[in-house]
């Protein structure tokens, strides 16, 4: 995105597409239309402080008048392309196979990087970031084999939209369409072909209303990747009567915000909730807009307040591994490299290349910093888990005698206190009930991450108010950061109003199964 929104011009108005005329529902009036609004780092605290101050009338209506969750559990890493590629198949990477923001494919002996930062990005090389984000990640890194709900609402003959939306896979052809300036200096295809929902809005790159409706895209306004540009896009759809079946809106401008001053900065959700209440008037009235729609809001992944860099909250995995040859941002892989790096924020993938290095003494190698929460490897049919600092040791696969909360069964071994796991037997039926604390579905979750994507890797979190780095990595010194297991960035709000349906469980992968019972009921 730094890429996008660095170039000199706009482009002129590209030719019409189809989106405005096929989006509209073609179920009956008074079917009720359902609108999710996906907000980037939104957290249930700042809403709760803001509703006790009085300075969100939205917000305070929408939790009044529905159901409001304050722990809804999201996919980890805690980073948006994954939790997005998750809500919208379902699943979690295992299945989805979005391993991160950042990640090295061993198949092609190659750093993946859908646009971390900018150093990060310079090194790695523009041209390939690009590529792989608006083409690769849609195109086919996300598992083919695993429907998202664009594509199952349009087996039941429904109609879908995504607006600035990262993962947007569905049936309907589509094209973005490349700035000159950034074709100038790519290989980029100046249009490319992508499927999509029936109505597809990403910013100037895919504006189905270019020539119907002004809408905020130009470089002065991140080309349309904000919220500005979500909300009015979704105020002409509701104006024109256009609204179809399920539409995604995706608002990223709290998740900067965050970043720089940390997770107690409140002019980020308030700006929010004055764009919500605009919103809901497009209606006539709040309670109109809930007569005739079903609202859901969610957030994607919470934050934790960094330490300063006085007080060494960035943790730098070069040196940690200095024992190995760890490869440097921007080189190629050949046969001296032992390690190589994928870090997302509080997260990171460690991938052994030298088969004469064990994942165990890597992983003892990094648990040597006091900062590091958990490291972790698959051997087998097991999963590893080792604490930083203490060195304990638990482990654990799938299909055990233990069941948790979400029904998921489990055989777990040694030190259960490194998840912070309780095991509790019922001494009339003997059944052993497994129960999470600070880690939330951690059992499934860390699965999914190490199950993910094919290599030998290591999966590694830091602790509370520190943060992972590379050489070139992104890092945010005395503000917020996400990525990891715990739940301070693994715990989101949800607040559903119009229907009194209720999701099976409070976990992103169970919503998109409760959208299309939902959509799909008579």
């Amino acid at each position: 995105m730094f890429i996008l929104t660095s170039g000199c011009q706009k482009e002129e108005a590209k030719p019409d597409e189809q989106d405005v005329v096929q989006v509209k529902s073609v179920k009956r009036e008074d079917a009720k239309k359902v609108i999710f609004f996906m907000v980037d780092s939104l957290m249930s605290q700042a809403i709760d402080d803001g509703i006790k101050q009085d300075k969100l009338p939205a917000f305070q209506y929408l939790t009044e008048h529905g159901m409001y969750y304050k722990d809804m559990v999201s996919s980890f890493p805690t980073m948006s392309v994954t939790i997005d590629s998750s809500l919208i198949t379902g699943t979690y990477p295992n299945r989805h196979h979005v391993p991160g923001l950042i990640w090295y494919s061993a198949d092609k002996k190659k750093i993946i990087n859908y646009g971390t930062g900018p150093m990060e990005i310079w090194k790695q090389g523009g041209n390939e970031v690009l590529q792989d984000a608006l083409i690769n990640l849609n195109g086919n890194h996300l598992n083919p084999q695993t429907p998202t709900i664009y594509e199952d609402l349009a087996k039941h003959g429904l109609k879908s939209g995504s607006i600035n939306g990262l993962i947007y896979r569905g049936a309907a052809n589509h094209r973005l369409t490349m700035p000159d300036w950034l074709t100038g200096i790519t290989s980029l295809p100046k249009e490319v072909q992508v499927k999509g929902p029936d109505f597809f809005a990403l910013g100037s790159l895919a504006n189905p209303l270019e020539n119907v409706k002004e809408l905020p895209d130009g470089l002065t306004k991140r080309l349309g990747l904000s919220n500005e540009y979500s909300m009015e896009a979704v105020k002409y759809l509701i104006k024109e009567n256009k609204l179809p079946d399920f539409l995604f809106v995706y608002l990223p401008d709290l998740d900067q915000k965050l970043h720089k001053k940390g997770p107690q900065e409140r002019s980020g959700v308030e700006e929010l909730d004055k764009q919500l209440g605009s919103l809901l008037q497009q209606f006539g009235s709040p309670q109109e807009a809930l007569r005739k729609n079903i609202f859901i809001i969610a957030g994607d992944s919470g934050m934790t307040s960094l330490y300063s860099a006085q007080n060494n909250s960035v943790i730098d995995l070069p040196s940690l591994l200095k024992d190995y040859s760890v490869l440097k941002q921007g080189e190629s892989v050949t046969d001296e490299t032992d390690i190589v790096l994928a870090v997302n924020e509080a997260m990171a993938y460690v991938y052994n290349l030298n088969k004469e290095n064990s994942l165990r003494d890597v992983a003892q190698a990094l648990t040597t910093d006091p900062r590091i929460d958990l490291v972790s490897w698959k051997e087998k049919e097991w999963i590893h888990v080792l604490q930083g600092e203490t060195n304990k040791e638990v482990k654990y696969t799938s299909n055990g005698s233990m069941v948790d909360r979400y029904q998921q069964k489990w055989t777990v071994e040694q030190d259960l206190d490194v998840l912070d796991l309780k095991l509790n037997t019922n001494v009339n039926t003997k059944n052993q009930t497994l129960s999470y604390g600070k880690y939330p579905d951690v059992l499934q979750r860390l699965s999914g991450a190490l199950h993910s994507h094919s290599g030998e890797f290591l999966v590694v979190t830091a602790k509370p108010g520190y943060e992972l780095a590379d050489r070139s990595s992104p890092t945010h010194e005395g503000g917020g950061g996400h990525g990891s297991l715990h739940e301070k960035e693994s715990l989101v709000p949800l607040i559903i109003c119009g229907t009194n349906e209720k999701p099976q469980y409070l976990r992103i992968v169970d919503v998109k199964p409760y959208l299309l019972k939902l959509l799909t009921k008579d």
